[in-house]
């Protein structure tokens, strides 16, 4: 049930930081910005959250997440993604404000959702 609620809350943050970017900022659409926030929720959180982060740290998992974030902002606004502006900017500014609210959530994945025996608590308390 935890990993339930943590993607949940990697989704509404992903959400969020991608519609004040790209729908507010580069007037993207909606349903645009919500296929993006699928595609790279999966996807961050299989490979940053659940692989990269618990073998690494922080550090390392959220500039993981913030290569792979601007890599798809990047992809979509070429693929299906209409931006009023320069998608490599748009996707820049994408992925640092998640690479921001990724390093909040991984700090709520070590404390609440990873293994009590995971080496990474040791640095978070």
């Amino acid at each position: 049930m935890q990993y339930g609620k943590a993607l949940l809350v990697k989704g509404v943050l992903t959400l969020i930081g991608l519609y004040l970017v790209l729908g507010v900022g580069y007037e993207a659409s909606f349903g645009g910005v919500l296929l993006v926030t699928l595609v790279l929720g999966a996807l961050s959180y299989l490979s940053g959250d659940m692989y990269i982060l618990p073998k690494t740290n922080n550090i390392t998992a959220t500039a993981a997440d913030l290569g792979l974030t601007f890599l798809i902002v990047w992809a979509a606004s070429s693929w299906f993604l209409s931006l009023n502006g320069p998608a490599a900017l748009a996707a820049l500014f994408s992925a640092v404000a998640l690479a921001i609210a990724e390093y909040g959530f991984h700090i709520f994945l070590i404390s609440h959702v990873l293994p009590k025996n995971n080496h990474l608590r040791t640095f978070v308390h």
